[in-house]
């Protein structure tokens, strides 16, 4: 690739450049980084992944480039593709950057270099393109299955100003969890509506975090259309994934500012609480511990919303993590690097799983479906034990 002048700057935005030369390597994201934590390999930590691209730069573009040839180490790009991929993206380096980086985006737009360069993806990544084409989905499920957990005695309008996307993972992986935000959004007496399951595709979230960003327009123009032929004004989705390319990315995948704005359930089931649309009456006298997902707290800044909804719950003990909010602990499920380091991910599971047990929590109340799914398997056969539950799911099961 070097000898046809492949650029690893180009595409990248003047802050990133800026970033990769901003790192002083003072080693403070080490700290927070969850593959460092169950790794200790230092060859993958964020400044080594940054000193690696920022050398790959000054050996084909720079001044060195001239001396050298332009030459870049094939064993050094090896390294760096994996350790780009082992990455949960979780953004909590970023969070603890003495500097500022801005790390949950950085990483995707270097996976995407990689994909350009014929490296990347990894493992059963790689088959993330070819599933969505034929089936809209990245777990290649049939799409008339999508929506099989739905609950038959609520009516989904064919026109609404509130739309509710369920989303892969939900439907495929976390059923109890979407059954949960349907029952909710019930409850408020709104109407919404949803896309016939062949229609609710991916929101391309799996393949803007694997690099694979060929896709992307068309799935978001499909559904923004969509969406509007409906008469939706406010699309809510309980995936902190989707929620996040949804808020930052479709508008210019979409070329336009939507029409259309972006929720999270748990803010919009907040201001139904507030509202008094949703009364909890049921009691539920437990100690309960809630996990903040990446992509939510970091991602869209969505953190006292979800606390607010279970603290309406009559009797609760709401209990913290020693690190929540901004600074939360990766479950290991994110940046589809569940998918081929299933060891870490598990490992990162179960860390989250022994503070909950130390704790006293009688419950561990999540709100991702790629947490729900990777949590629950985490404990599968581990010698500690804990009730998962999603916070739309324990709702819908008071209400």
């Amino acid at each position: 690739m070097t000898e046809r002048k492949f650029s690893f700057s180009h595409g990248l935005s003047k802050r990133q450049l800026v970033e990769l030369d901003a790192c002083t390597r003072c080693s403070e994201c080490l700290k927070w980084c969850p593959v460092q934590e169950v790794t200790g390999r230092r060859q993958i930590s964020p400044p080594e992944k940054i000193r690696l691209y920022r050398e790959f730069i000054e050996n084909t573009e720079g001044l060195k480039a001239r001396i050298t040839g332009g030459k870049v180490d094939r064993r050094l790009l090896e390294d760096f593709v994996r350790a780009v991929y082992e990455c949960t993206t979780c953004g909590a380096c970023g969070e603890a950057c003495e500097v500022g980086i801005f790390t949950q985006r950085l990483w995707p737009v270097l996976r995407r270099k990689m994909v350009e360069m014929g490296l990347g993806p990894i493992g059963p990544q790689a088959n993330l393109t070819e599933f969505v084409k034929k089936t809209g989905n990245v777990y290649n499920k049939p799409p008339e299955e999508r929506f099989s957990w739905f609950p038959e005695h609520i009516k989904v309008h064919e026109r609404a100003e509130i739309g509710y996307y369920a989303g892969c993972t939900g439907c495929y992986e976390a059923q109890p969890m979407v059954r949960g935000d349907v029952l909710a959004l019930h409850a408020t007496g709104y109407a919404f509506t949803m896309l016939p399951p062949e229609e609710e595709v991916c929101c391309g979230f799996p393949l803007f975090i694997t690099g694979q960003w060929d896709m992307l327009e068309d799935l978001v123009r499909r559904l923004v259309s969509a969406y509007e032929t409906r008469g939706v004004k406010l699309l809510i989705s309980s995936c902190p994934c989707c929620v996040n390319i949804m808020a930052r990315d479709w508008p210019s995948l979409y070329g336009r500012p939507l029409p259309f704005k972006i929720r999270h359930i748990s803010q919009f089931i907040a201001e139904a609480i507030k509202e008094k649309r949703l009364i909890i009456k049921d009691h539920l006298k437990e100690r309960l511990i809630y996990h903040d997902p990446c992509y939510l707290s970091r991602g869209v800044g969505v953190i006292e919303e979800p606390r607010y909804v279970l603290k309406s719950i009559p009797d609760i003990e709401l209990i913290e993590f020693e690190r929540h909010g901004l600074y939360s602990q990766c479950c290991g499920a994110g940046g589809a690097a569940r998918k081929v380091f299933h060891e870490n991910a598990i490992k990162m599971g179960r860390l989250i799983i022994d503070e909950a047990v130390e704790k006293g929590a009688d419950r561990l109340i999540l709100s991702c479906p790629a947490c729900y799914s990777k949590m629950h398997e985490a404990m599968e056969g581990y010698e500690k034990q804990i009730r998962i539950t999603d916070i739309m799911e324990l709702i819908g099961s008071l209400i």
